[in-house]
């Protein structure tokens, strides 16, 4: 039986991930399923809840750098310079791991991925339980991510203990995850926090994002398998508003099933069966996209064309997710 509370109520919860139970919270990313990331019994829960494979690493989750020193083996001074500039916020970053962290949170791995949330109702559960919080997305596992309160009900009701109502989510996608384990540091997987902003910060980081498909041993999540597919096939249509309006537009002409489009940029698709827009940045769109992708399940869209231009910073994040949620599926005009 799942229990729901609101975000002014957090204490049973709190006491639940100290108990070995599972909690499912917002953060300013997405919504995470959490459990006591020190406690084997209590991680696998969470595993089970998603249906996730177990060779996929788990980020863990801090209220404050304090304790940071238990989980992790060493921190470098860039290291530190980037949790200055960037923690509370959606950065996570991977350490050499303790032996306090036990293998099922990390794949086996010697490394940890460790994130501090700004979002005040995930800070204040960390803080209140007491534990390291391990948590994942809280989707079952290839979904999309929730970022609204209902769309983690449709997903892990009756899988949790509790969920608590933290209403929607601000940024919309995962955090950007940071290999600071090594001398070069290397983003893993893109996210909110961008290269630039990055590079601003420490000069260990050489490069942007690379996307790199069939990873055997994945350090973070979203690295290996298919991810954030809602239950409609997806395309990527990749060009400039005029060419990918063309080519959708012929597509919607001689469709046979219920087709929906995510246009951008206010681009009209009047033959669409249903259209969404991801808005005129690519904030808003990361903002949008898996709400949106979950919205045409909702209306039982058979196709999906998501209309997409290649633009840095958090386009970089919002290419590496919705190339994915179309298994790389793409058509470029």
């Amino acid at each position: 039986m799942t229990k729901i509370v609101k975000e002014n109520d957090l204490d049973e919860a709190a006491q639940c991930l100290k108990n070995g139970g599972t909690v499912v919270f917002p953060t300013e990313t997405v919504y995470g399923l959490g459990a006591d990331a020190l406690n084997e019994k209590a991680v696998e829960k969470i595993y089970a809840a998603k249906g996730r494979p177990s060779d996929n690493p788990l980020i863990v989750h801090i209220a404050d750098t304090d304790s940071l020193s238990k989980i992790v083996r060493e921190i470098s001074p860039d290291a530190r310079k980037l949790m200055d500039a960037f923690w509370p916020g959606p950065l996570t970053m991977i350490f050499k791991k303790s032996s306090a962290v036990p293998g099922v949170v990390t794949a086996n791995l010697d490394t940890v991925a460790v994130r501090c949330p700004s979002n005040k109702t995930a800070h204040s559960l960390i803080k209140k339980s007491g534990v390291f919080v391990a948590a994942p997305s809280a989707n079952l596992s290839g979904s999309p991510s929730p970022t609204v309160f209902k769309h983690v009900c449709d997903d892990m009701m009756g899988r949790v203990d509790f969920i608590i109502d933290g209403g929607e989510c601000d940024v919309g996608i995962e955090s950007t995850v940071l290999d600071v384990s090594g001398d070069e540091f290397r983003i893993l997987r893109p996210g909110y926090v961008t290269y630039s902003d990055i590079l601003k910060i420490t000069d260990k980081i050489k490069s942007d994002y690379v996307d790199i498909k069939g990873v055997d041993t994945p350090k973070c999540p979203g690295m290996k398998y298919t991810h954030y597919s809602p239950r409609a096939e997806v395309f990527v249509v990749m060009g400039n508003s005029e060419n990918c309006k063309m080519y959708i537009d012929e597509i919607l002409a001689k469709k046979q099933k219920r087709t929906g489009v995510l246009s951008y940029k206010n681009t009209k698709y009047e033959n669409a069966d249903y259209v969404i827009d991801a808005g005129f940045d690519m904030t808003h769109y990361a903002y949008v996209l898996y709400e949106a992708l979950r919205e045409f399940d909702e209306h039982n869209i058979d196709i999906i064309y998501a209309q997409f231009e290649d633009e840095d910073g958090v386009g970089v994040a919002v290419k590496n997710r919705i190339f994915k949620s179309a298994g790389y599926k793409i058509v470029k005009v």
